[in-house]
C-alpha cells in the first residue's frame, strides 16, 4: 500500500503552533510514528503554504497511490478548488483535522472538501492522522463504506 499524506497552510508549525489544540509533537515526529506502526506501508509526505502545490499534489497522487491523506488546514473552509482537486481523482481521500472543527468558530463548520472525499476524521489530535491510515487499510472490509 501507498499513501501520501498532504499537510496545508500552518501545519509545518504543528508542536510549535497551539500546542494545546494540535500537541506538542512536529508532524516530523508524528510521521516517523506512523511509519514505524505500518512498516509495510510507504508513506510519502507534502506539506505546502500554497494552495496550487496542494491542489498539484493531489492531481499527480491520481493513480499513482492507494489513498490521500489530506489536511488542508485553513483552506479546508475557502478553498473550491482544492474540493474540485480531490473531486477529479479516482484515488480516495480521507480528510483530516487534528482539531474537532465543528467545535470551534463558525467559519470552521464549513468544510469545501468533504463531500468530495471518502471519509473525514477530526478531533483526535495525531490521532486523526493514525485513524485514517486504518481507515485506507480497512476499505475493503464488509463494514467500510468504499465511497471513492
Amino acid at each position: 500500500m501507498h499513501i501520501l499524506i498532504i499537510n496545508g497552510p500552518n501545519l509545518n508549525l504543528t508542536g510549535k503552533r497551539e500546542p494545546e489544540l494540535y500537541g506538542s509533537e512536529t508532524f516530523e515526529e508524528i510521521l516517523a510514528d506512523l511509519r514505524a506502526l505500518h512498516p509495510g506501508i510507504t508513506m510519502d509526505y507534502l506539506q505546502s503554504n500554497l494552495e496550487g502545490e496542494i491542489i498539484q499534489g493531489i492531481q499527480e497522487a491520481d493513480g499513482k497511490y492507494d489513498g490521500v491523506i489530506l489536511n488542508a488546514g485553513g483552506y479546508t473552509h475557502t478553498s473550491v478548488a482544492i474540493g474540485d482537486a480531490v473531486a477529479a481523482v479516482g484515488t480516495p481521500v480521507i480528510e483530516v483535522h487534528m482539531s474537532n472543527i465543528d467545535r470551534r468558530e463558525a467559519f470552521r463548520k464549513i468544510s469545501h472538501i468533504s463531500a468530495n472525499c471518502a471519509g473525514s476524521i477530526s478531533g483526535f489530535g495525531a490521532g486523526s492522522y493514525f485513524l485514517a491510515v486504518e481507515a485506507l487499510k480497512r476499505r475493503s472490509e464488509k463494514y467500510f463504506l468504499r465511497n471513492k
